[in-house]
């Protein structure tokens, strides 16, 4: 259990408790920055390439991440935002649906016709079996 301290929080001068440290903005960074930090990272040699991250600071997944979009023509200008993921329209949802539940409705009748084929072959071998049994019977005396 926590007690309460014998100094009361310091104020500042609108009154409210005084932030020791100012919060941190997060960074963000031009095309040109990001293209050039690519480059830069893709020429250097395998031993100096997480110097370049360390000095940047920065880790190798936002180099990846630029890499691609490089790669993509998404590297626009500006601060990199994340894209707007696009949202389906009603008739792909139905489309989605309908083909998961042909694919389900696909491997269910394929396992019954397995099944049936199963049952026909034993079907056929118990006949098999039944008219052999009746052949080899020796005759009954009366």
């Amino acid at each position: 259990m926590s007690t309460p301290s014998d100094k009361p929080p310091r104020r500042s001068s609108g009154g409210t408790p005084a932030d020791p440290a100012a919060r941190p903005s997060r960074r963000t960074f031009t095309a040109e920055y990001k293209l050039a930090l690519v480059a830069e990272y893709e020429n250097a040699p395998n031993g100096e390439k997480g110097a370049i991250l360390r000095r940047e600071g920065l880790y190798s997944s936002h180099v990846i991440e630029w890499t691609r979009a490089r790669d993509a023509g998404r590297l626009g200008s500006g601060p990199a935002e994340p894209a707007e993921p696009r949202r389906k329209s009603t008739e792909q949802i139905e489309l989605e649906r309908l083909r998961r539940q042909n694919a389900k409705l696909t491997s269910d009748l394929a396992k019954t016709r397995m099944a049936l084929d199963i049952m026909g072959k034993a079907h056929a071998l118990l006949e098999e079996l039944s008219g052999s049994t009746d052949e080899d019977r020796p005759p009954t005396r009366s």
